[in-house]
């Protein structure tokens, strides 16, 4: 019996499987689905899985991680921008393994694994939404909204034929008021 074995080694050692399975998530996220071995698809779910929950939330952190463990900063900016808030309330499960049969040259197992969701109608989906939503305002533009506003009006109280006056003179003023 063999205990305490944590993962399968892909007959690799330790840094050519890690490269491995780097490149493997990387294609994974870039094209949605990937044909491999059932060997590679059992392995690269895990890492995948915990990728997803990280990207679930956009920080900094988050973003870090999800940089080191893949390849290209595009497959990182998708899965922040997409895949994480597909998959937000999902608490897990986020990809399949379906078995395609052997492979004609080696007779090797293969499968193929993708997400659960469709990313790209989702995508299509929220592009749509929008273009057709009319964009509302934030909390912070009003906020710079509303001091440029009081900013310039304190310009126009102290200001008279566009001559600035001293601020001791406009205190005079407004007290004699």
């Amino acid at each position: 019996m063999i205990h305490r074995v944590s993962h399968k080694r892909l007959s690799r050692d330790t840094n050519a499987r890690r490269a491995l399975l780097k490149n493997l998530a990387t294609s994974l996220v870039l094209h949605e689905r990937i044909v491999t071995t059932t060997a590679k698809a059992k392995s690269v779910r895990p890492v995948i899985e915990k990728l997803v929950t990280k990207a679930k939330n956009d920080t900094l952190i988050s973003r870090r991680y999800l940089k080191s463990r893949l390849d290209k900063e595009s497959a990182v900016k998708k899965m922040l921008e997409l895949i994480g808030p597909t998959f937000k309330e999902r608490p897990g499960g986020y990809t399949r393994i379906l078995k395609l049969g052997q492979r004609p040259g080696d007779r090797a197992e293969t499968s193929l694994i993708e997400f659960v969701e469709n990313i790209s109608e989702v995508a299509a989906k929220k592009k749509v939404e929008e273009k057709t939503s009319p964009k509302k305002p934030t909390e912070q533009s009003k906020a710079k909204k509303d001091e440029k506003k009081a900013e310039v009006k304190t310009k126009a109280k102290t200001t008279t034929k566009g001559k600035a006056k001293p601020k001791a003179i406009a205190k005079k003023e407004k007290s004699a008021k």
